[in-house]
């Protein structure tokens, strides 16, 4: 009677529990869907159309295996590339699917975080996960489609954590009862479950997006921030993490270099350089995770020119700061050195050390503190919420409504961010406003301006794109094009030269300068553009095709014939280059060659008239002969 009274105990005691967490998970989720309510009008920005819309391999029925099998890919994510992959097929080119998709991520994701916390006995756990929520900073992972990544990969890096504490905590259990480590059964092999489980989902996170490359040191932390110390068999256990990251961030490192850098070097200045640099990095951060004002999605570009001894004041404070927290780690110096410590090593990928497509732009984001700005947030929280606790019972209610006042504040600052992310112009004029330096946006706004038709406009920022940035090739491409478009065609052919000048291997630049060049009259210059963007690109089917009619017209049949043949290896069912090679052909003397072609063309395409004409120019011809 006496032990069912207990169970019965404890069964309500779970069941209380268990709704307790339901209920504050479902604040987090409402509150999250409220302040990013204008994120679910916004669409597709930047880097969202070559990643998810433009990208073939998204679309293509066999993309999940060259995801996972192939270096095509400019990042080795398979994790993120195949829900994308699957996204694709739900929503297709529809925005709001994706942003409710992530929306639900990073709710689940704070929710997460509360229950991290709360296992790490960290007071305050559900106003920090609330906090991360609804931080105007995590806009940046959140409202835009293709940092979708850094909210998925952070679900599965949380569930190790919980996992693995999980591990840790069933081992201490297990020590109190007196059993032997190396003892088997039941409990033994649901502790080790959970510690395969955490690997697994390790995995899933690297997988997912390499920014969570840490994780083993900050299993550590929690360890040495739960037990005081950490002893061999937890480092033992850590080795398999790092044997992950480590290769998962090499796998990433070369995917950088060789697919997103091609190979060239994108941070200029030595060690000293960078070393100073890295000394600002988290300063810059932990700023905006407490005063989130002036956000952008390129910050201005630091530039330590001489590297003066001022430079390293950053970076000789950070350290100072460390070496305080751990003199007196065992007072009151532990919870900063816990969350200043996790902080920074979070943070360690983006310190500048090692070559990322991003620094062409800015030194700085803000969706790379996604993971870091926890630490902050459960700071902040838990130091305000330790003063409460030891101040009379008026001021906590003070304290109350100071909590409700900051909540609603970066809720209401994060509904305004999330304004920003609605569309490519509004993301680049906020950018400008706030960045006047930054080339990309300019050029990105351009762009914009172009498809909306308003060209004036476009030109003026593409120029002043190129003020900045003279050597950014795309804007002297884009801004030829737009010159031609408004009848300044030789200050276009200008633009094209100058950004072949630059970037010799631009194809399209060749193959825009050939069509110039057709349309002037001067067939043999076409000829010998074309016949560099083959040479750079042999796929273009259009450039092999036009390359082939410009020989045609030139009386180089011959040649023509093996340009159209090879544009159709390229697209068979393309009637007209059935047609062109038809007429080469028959300039040739191959004149049931030539028949062939004609008649493939109209099965592609009936109504076309200059082949069915040429069909019977041959019919003519063949009865002229003699019998």
């Amino acid at each position: 009677m006496h032990t069912s009274v207990l169970k019965t105990a404890d069964n309500d005691i779970t069941a209380n529990a268990w709704k307790s967490v339901g209920v504050g998970a479902f604040i987090i989720l409402a509150l999250t869907f409220v302040a990013y309510m204008p994120a679910m009008r916004g669409g597709f920005v930047w880097d969202d159309y070559p990643l998810i819309v433009e990208n073939p391999l998204i679309k293509a029925n066999d993309g999940l295996h060259r995801f996972w099998f192939t270096s095509e890919a400019p990042d080795y994510y398979p994790m993120t590339e195949s829900l994308w992959w699957l996204e694709w097929r739900l929503w297709g080119d529809h925005a709001a699917g994706y942003h409710l998709l992530n929306i639900l991520l990073h709710a689940g994701n704070a929710v997460l975080v509360w229950l991290v916390l709360k296992r790490l006995k960290i007071p305050g756990a559900w106003l920090a996960g609330l906090i991360f929520a609804i931080h105007p900073v995590n806009v940046a992972s959140v409202a835009w489609i293709s940092e979708q990544k850094n909210t998925f990969s952070m679900m599965f890096y949380l569930i190790a954590i919980l996992m693995y504490l999980e591990f840790d905590a069933l081992g201490a259990t297990l020590l109190l009862r007196g059993q032997m480590v190396g003892e088997s059964g039941p409990d033994r092999t649901g502790q080790w479950r959970w510690y395969a489980l955490s690997i697994a989902a390790f995995l899933l996170a690297l997988l997912s997006k390499t920014s969570v490359v840490m994780l083993p040191i900050v299993l550590l932390g929690c360890i040495w921030w739960l037990r005081g110390r950490i002893r061999w068999k937890q480092l033992l256990h850590s080795l398999p993490f790092f044997a992950l990251s480590l290769v998962l961030g090499l796998v990433t490192i070369w995917f950088q270099y060789q697919r997103v850098l091609e190979g060239k070097t994108v941070r200029v200045g030595g060690g000293a350089s960078r070393l100073a640099t890295a000394g600002w990095v988290p300063w810059f951060y932990l700023y905006k995770a407490f005063v989130p004002v002036n956000l952008s999605v390129i910050y201005r570009n630091w530039h330590i020119g001489g590297y003066p001894w001022l430079a390293f004041l950053p970076g000789a404070a950070l350290l100072g700061c460390l070496a305080v927290f751990w003199s007196k780690r065992k007072t009151w110096g532990r919870p900063l050195l816990f969350a200043f410590g996790y902080f920074v090593v979070v943070l360690f990928p983006v310190w500048g050390f090692f070559n990322q497509g991003f620094y062409r732009y800015s030194k700085v984001a803000d969706h790379w503190q996604y993971l870091a700005i926890i630490a902050p947030i459960a700071l902040a929280v838990a130091t305000g919420v330790a003063i409460c606790g030891r101040s009379p019972e008026r001021n906590r209610y003070i304290g109350l409504l100071a909590g409700m006042a900051i909540v609603i504040a970066l809720g209401a600052a994060t509904w305004k961010r999330s304004r920003v992310y609605e569309t490519d112009a509004t993301l680049w004029r906020d950018t400008i406003t706030k960045n006047p330096e930054c080339w990309l946006a300019h050029a990105n706004l351009g762009e914009d301006l172009w498809r909306a038709g308003m060209r004036s406009e476009a030109i003026k920022h593409y120029r002043e794109a190129l003020r900045l940035k003279p050597d950014y090739y795309p804007a002297h491409y884009d801004l030829g094009l737009i010159l031609w478009q408004t009848g300044q065609q030789r200050e276009a052919v200008e633009q094209w030269e100058q950004a072949l000048q630059i970037n010799p291997h631009l194809a399209v630049a060749h193959y825009t300068l050939g069509v110039a060049s057709m349309r002037a009259g001067d067939t043999n210059a076409a000829i010998q553009q074309w016949e560099q963007t083959v040479r750079i690109d042999p796929a273009d089917a259009q450039a092999q095709n036009d390359l082939g009619s410009a020989l045609l017209l030139a009386g180089r049949a011959q040649e023509a014939i093996g340009h159209y043949q090879r544009a159709l290896r390229i697209e068979p069912d393309r009637a007209e280059v059935h047609y062109n090679l038809g007429l080469a052909l028959e300039r040739a003397g191959r004149l049931s060659e030539a028949r062939m072609r004609y008649e493939e063309a109209l099965k592609l395409k009936p109504n076309y008239a200059e082949p069915r004409r040429a069909l019977t120019r041959l019919q003519a011809h063949e009865s002229l002969r003699p019998k």
